[in-house]
């Protein structure tokens, strides 16, 4: 038990822990599901021949289905509940997985991954939510942003799974048969994300948007005790009397500046490049370097995803003592210089394998950099910045942006980096991060309007939009 930090109540953290700990299993699929496609795209590649823009179509077309998820999250969330949400997410991460694995053609495959696309958007905005609504003030932002962890977990994860699936036979079978069994993995964690969202309760703050008052307050009472809970529901209940949670709300003037930086940070997370690395870094290695087989790059991915976790893990441990702005701010500077190193390390040297080597150490410092501060603080100011009876619309409006922007990034890193293209004779592979750098620069721009959220609860954030001198 540990004491809140605006209460003198004890947290019960041995209830509240578990229960994250099974929301974050949302994130875990949704990091896998993302990241599979990273050892399966070189294969299936030459298993259906396809061209540059057929290769980020492949590997592009979840983002489609993550835009149409969060479109379908928001609603479905404000109207059944978050707990029913992820269990439908749940069940579309299981039907791709499935799916995936047994395509005869590459349109078969597509129609399967955009189903799992769905999965993913749901699981982005409703896994965060859920967090965010059933946790106090002083641990929100930790336990927010080990839902990032379990997202790199899940990326990490499916990398060393991929890697010693490829490691089972030679490159025909890998192109015939061993991408499938990257997708079939899958199945398995999805099973037991079903399985054990059966455990945990709902939501309290949409249970009192339901009128459901005894149950919210059986919950927060189990949380902190019947004086956390009473607390609790007042500071609910005050939040919620002026609400109508329409979609007129979500645009009033009150609420343009919240809904315009949150599309803001939810598209710029991704434009600053990192799903390049997470989607395409075997090929990226594969390009830059003299290995024509895909496990030098495979091995890379394993590097970096283990970078990923490690500084995520940083990020859970400062977020709500250094607060979101400064986390934001040193990791986005980081990523700029980052990006720029690598730019100028795949532009002047024209040696693949040292080039390969160089640009690594730059990969790890910039994944490092995403994972202490946009990867999981994104989430996180997100998920604390619109009032609960809109917080479904307005996650969900921006979570479609971020997959949107996420899309073009996907879409178009193949065909700027393709071999023998104008971009690559001219700059040496170099442009892309170049590019992603300069949206570097804009996202820090956007961090000035940003309010730091640290110690705040969710009513309080909510009353300063609404009163801005209050």
């Amino acid at each position: 038990m540990e004491y809140s930090k605006h209460r003198d109540v004890k947290i019960n953290l041995a209830y509240l822990i578990p229960i994250c700990l099974v929301a974050t299993l949302g994130g875990l699929l949704f990091g896998y599901d993302t990241g599979v496609i990273s050892g399966a795209i070189e294969p299936m590649t030459v298993k259906f021949a396809l061209s540059d823009v057929m290769k980020g179509w492949a590997s592009g077309c979840v983002l489609i289905g993550c835009a149409m998820g969060v479109l379908l999250a928001g609603p479905v969330s404000d109207r059944f509940g978050r707990k029913k949400t992820l269990f439908v997410a749940a069940v579309l991460f299981l039907v791709s997985a499935l799916g995936t694995a047994l395509p005869k053609d590459i349109m078969g495959f597509i129609v399967f991954r955009i189903l799992g696309g769905v999965g993913i958007g749901i699981a982005s905005i409703s896994t965060p939510m859920y967090i965010a609504e059933i946790t106090p003030a002083r641990y929100r932002g930790r336990m927010v942003a080990v839902n990032q962890i379990a997202i790199v977990g899940g990326i990490a994860l499916v990398y060393f799974i991929n890697y010693f699936i490829v490691r089972l036979g030679d490159q025909a079978w890998n192109v015939e048969t061993g991408w499938r069994w990257m997708f079939a993995s899958g199945a398995a964690p999805s099973v037991l994300f079903l399985l054990l969202l059966g455990v945990i309760p709902e939501s309290p703050r949409w249970l009192l948007e339901q009128g459901r008052e005894s149950q919210a307050r059986a919950i927060l009472a189990r949380v902190g005790g019947e004086l956390f809970a009473a607390s609790e529901v007042a500071a609910i209940r005050g939040s919620l009397a002026d609400e109508k949670g329409t979609w007129a709300e979500l645009f009033s003037p009150a609420l343009l500046r919240p809904l315009g930086l949150g599309i803001a940070l939810a598209s710029l997370q991704q434009v600053t490049g990192i799903n390049v690395f997470m989607y395409f870094g075997t090929t990226i290695f594969k390009n830059m370097s003299q290995s024509t087989g895909v496990d030098a790059g495979m091995l890379q991915q394993l590097v970096i995803g283990g970078s990923g976790v490690l500084f995520t893990v940083i990020a859970i441990a400062t977020v709500d003592r250094w607060g979101r702005k400064p986390l934001m701010v040193l990791g986005t500077s980081g990523m700029g210089v980052s990006l720029v190193g690598m730019g100028i390390m795949a532009q002047v040297l024209h040696d693949p394998t040292q080039a390969s080597h160089a640009m690594l150490g730059f990969i790890i410092l910039y994944i490092a950099c995403f994972g202490l501060s946009v990867g999981p603080v994104v989430w996180v100011i997100l998920s604390e910045i619109y009032p609960t009876a809109v917080r479904g619309r307005a996650l969900g409006l921006a979570t479609f942006c971020l997959w949107i922007s996420d899309y073009v990034v996907t879409q178009t890193f193949p065909i700027m980096d393709a071999p023998g293209s104008w971009l690559v004779q001219k700059f040496n592979h170099a442009f892309p991060f170049y590019v992603y750098a300069a949206f570097c620069v804009v996202l820090l721009v956007v961090l000035r309007f940003v309010p730091e959220t640290k110690g705040r609860t969710l009513e309080e954030i909510e009353h300063s939009w609404f009163h801005p001198e209050g």
